[in-house]
C-alpha cells in the first residue's frame, strides 16, 4: 500500500498539501491525515478524489501518538510523502506568554515533527520525500516571536541535517520556509501580540506556497523558499550582521506606528 502522511491537515498548508498530493500523485492508495480537528479532516475527505485515513489526535500527547506508531506497523505501508505541517505560534514579548504557551509551541513545532518523522522513517524507501514545514522566522531572531521563530530554526537545522543523512538511502527531505502566509496561523498567532505592517505586506498564499513546496521537494531541493521578497530576506540574512538586521526592524516597526516596549 502507497500511502502519504500530512500532520497540521485541517487548514492551512497541511490542507493545501493534502490537495497538492492528491492533485498531482495519482498513484496513492490513501493519504493518512492527522490534526485534533475531525470534523475539519471529513470535510476534506469530501473535497479530494483519494480515501483519506483520519487521525484525529493532539500530535504532542505521547499517548495519542501512539496510534499512529501502532496503525503504521500493522498495516506497514510505503509512505512516499511525509508532510509536517502541524505547528503554532504566539505573538508578543516572552514576559507575555505563559509558560504553557511557550512549552507547547516547543512540543509540537519540534518534539512531534521530530517524533513522527522518526516514526515514519522505517517506512520510506528509494525516492520517498519529506517535507517539514519551517517558516523564514527560522532565518534571524524574532523579538516578539521569539519562541516560535526558535522552533522554526530547530526544524530548518533538524530537515538539513537529516537531508544529507538520507541521501544514501535515496530519500529526500526539504525544510519549507515561507513568510507570512495567509492562513488562520494568524488568528492564534495575534491572540497575543500584532503581525507587523511590514509582514503584512508580503502575506502568500497558501495553495503557491505548498505548491512549490512539492515542486522542491520533488526536485530534491534542500530549501524552498516562496517569493523575491523571502529569498531577499534570506541572503540578508546570510550576510548582514543580525543586530543591524534587528535594529532595522524595530525602525521599521517604530515608523509604521508599532513601536514594543523593550528594555
Amino acid at each position: 500500500m502507497k500511502i502519504a502522511i500530512v500532520t497540521g491537515a485541517s487548514s492551512g498548508l497541511g490542507r493545501e498539501s493534502v490537495i497538492q498530493l492528491w492533485e498531482h500523485f495519482g498513484g496513492m492508495d490513501a493519504i493518512w491525515v492527522a490534526a485534533r480537528r475531525r470534523e475539519r479532516l471529513e470535510e476534506l475527505a469530501c473535497q479530494v478524489g483519494v480515501p483519506l485515513r483520519i487521525f484525529a489526535l493532539d500530535l504532542t500527547e505521547r499517548s495519542e501518538l501512539a496510534g499512529l506508531e501502532q496503525a503504521l506497523a500493522l498495516e506497514k505501508p510505503r509512505v512516499k510523502f511525509l508532510v509536517n505541517a502541524a505547528g503554532f505560534g504566539k505573538m508578543g514579548p516572552v514576559s507575555g506568554q505563559t509558560v504553557k504557551e511557550d512549552a507547547d509551541m516547543v512540543r509540537l513545532n519540534c518534539e512531534a515533527l521530530t517524533a513522527v518523522t522518526r516514526m515514519v522513517l522505517p517506512y520510506m524507501d528509494k525516492n520517498s520525500r519529506i517535507i517539514q514545514y519551517a517558516s523564514s522566522a527560522a532565518f534571524l531572531p524574532q523579538p516578539d516571536f521569539a519562541v516560535y521563530a526558535a522552533t522554526k530554526a530547530y526544524v530548518l537545522s533538524y530537515s538539513r541535517a537529516l537531508n544529507r543523512e538520507l541521501k544514501d538511502r535515496g530519500i529526500c527531505v526539504t525544510a519549507v520556509c515561507p513568510g507570512p502566509v495567509r492562513t488562520e496561523f494568524f488568528s492564534i498567532a495575534e491572540t497575543a501580540g500584532e503581525i507587523p505592517f511590514y509582514k503584512r505586506l508580503v502575506m502568500a498564499n497558501p495553495r503557491r506556497v505548498a505548491a512549490k513546496a512539492v515542486r522542491d521537494s520533488i526536485a530534491c531541493r534542500e530549501l524552498s523558499v516562496y517569493g523575491f521578497s523571502m529569498k531577499a530576506f534570506f541572503l540578508l540574512a546570510k550576510i548582514v550582521p543580525h543586530k543591524l538586521l534587528l535594529d532595522a526592524f524595530r525602525a521599521i516597526e517604530y515608523r509604521g506606528g508599532r513601536c514594543p516596549e523593550r528594555g
